[in-house]
């Protein structure tokens, strides 16, 4: 009798360290995401800033301006959970940002203007945080991945409600494209 209440003692202790293990997961996997989140918003509040600036230079490239503030509110419309659709949109306008950069080639007074030129060291700087939080996000979710598919994780996965994430990548090719501004 002792031995069968050890085992189950046992048995006890080794699901509860399974869920605990999946909870710390899944709040892992809730942290990268609120990462990601944090930049992205950084970003989207440099932008207006930016798109005032190149304006006084580059009047006539209305269409590119119009673009990238469209691809920002669009981005930021999707709702918090929807992983690949955020991605998706946040893809095109990284790719949007990088039609404006090479604008900003053509025009080197715009270049030389200290206003931009912070600007963009900022924007560069917030998308390499932005590719760090992907990275980290990623991680996480993998490894939460990998707990709520193995053996016996997925047991307890399933009675508690835990499910994969998503990864947060680029779906769609042309976002992968560098971006071309021909005049």
């Amino acid at each position: 009798m002792y031995i069968a209440l050890g085992i189950l003692a046992l048995v006890a202790v080794y699901l509860v360290v399974i869920y605990n293990g999946l909870v710390k997961a899944r709040q892992m996997a809730e942290e990268a995401w609120s990462g990601i989140d944090v930049q992205l918003k950084r970003r989207a509040d440099l932008i207006p800033n930016l798109i005032e600036t190149v304006k006084g230079y580059a009047a006539h490239e209305k269409g590119t301006f119009e673009e990238v503030v469209r691809l920002r509110n669009q981005a930021q419309a999707v709702p918090a959970g929807d992983v690949a659709g955020r991605a998706q949109a946040e893809g095109m306008l990284s790719q949007a940002l990088g039609k404006l950069f090479a604008l900003a080639e053509a025009y080197p007074d715009l270049k030389a203007n200290q206003n931009f030129s912070e600007l963009q060291a900022s924007l560069e700087t917030i998308e390499s945080e932005i590719q760090m939080s992907r990275r980290y996000y990623n991680g996480a979710a993998r490894e939460l991945n990998v707990k709520v598919e193995t053996f016996p994780n997925n047991l307890v996965a399933g009675q508690f409600g835990f499910s994969k994430r998503e990864y947060f990548e680029i779906t769609n090719e042309a976002d992968r494209a560098v971006p071309t501004v021909k005049f």
